[in-house]
């Protein structure tokens, strides 16, 4: 199943998202996520992995991260 990274800035409502395609794209996503968590010194950037079919989908579902602008985080 496809999995989704998200970076999302609780202040400026920024986010990025990153597609992990494949069957195995869900647990690429969480293995990133849990590297950049191990990374993160600015505790106002949430990090998450999500498991969709579609990016649409999760746009929907978590619509909350989709309300800023999309910026790319380093």
């Amino acid at each position: 199943m496809p999995g989704y990274l998200v970076i999302y800035n609780r202040k400026s409502r920024d986010w990025s998202v990153q597609e992990f395609e494949g069957p195995d794209g869900h647990k690429q996503a969480l293995l990133r996520r849990l590297e950049l968590e191990h990374e993160r010194t600015d505790f106002d950037i949430e990090i998450a992995s999500l498991n969709s079919e579609s990016l649409d989908n999760v746009k929907r579902t978590h619509s909350r991260y989709f309300e800023g602008r999309e910026r790319l985080f380093a």
